[in-house]
């Protein structure tokens, strides 16, 4: 995990995080220090942390660490992101039948800064649903898979 962003490590910490964080985007990013891609998602939200402060709030969430939510939220493949907005989850349409979380990482930093931006956007304008302004050939492509069905 990079040692630039702060990390929550608890069901309690990413409650008052969900609480606190007001009139920006909160990105929660779901994952392991171990896991390479994890790392790779990492750097690029390190990487724009700085210049997207006015707009958003970066925080990295350890699936093991925080089990309630890692349910919650369905992650079953890492590393996945969650956006929110004045507490409220905010969802993006990537094109994809799930529209919860960002799985994955990001190709570029610019992909990752146009998407704040447009989230951003939108939860000004009071929308709880964006589209994504990310080329579909930069998503990474995944199939779903229910747990406990």
């Amino acid at each position: 995990m990079s040692l630039l962003l702060p990390k929550l490590t608890s069901k309690k910490e990413v409650d008052q995080a969900i609480k606190s964080v007001a009139e920006k985007v909160l990105v929660l990013r779901f994952g392991r220090d171990s896991d390479a891609v994890c790392l790779q998602l990492d750097d690029i939200l390190a990487k724009t942390a700085h210049d997207l402060s006015k707009m958003a709030v970066i925080y990295l969430v350890d699936v093991n660490k925080v089990p309630v939510y890692t349910q919650y939220f369905d992650i079953s493949y890492i590393p996945s992101t969650v956006f929110f907005f004045n507490g409220q989850h905010m969802k993006v349409d990537y094109g994809s039948p799930d529209h919860t979380k960002f799985v994955g990482s990001f190709k570029t930093k610019q992909d990752f800064i146009d998407l704040i931006e447009v989230i951003y956007r939108g939860a000004m304008r009071g929308k709880l649903i964006v589209r994504s302004p990310i080329d579909p050939n930069n998503i990474p492509k995944y199939d779903l898979l229910y747990q406990g069905i």
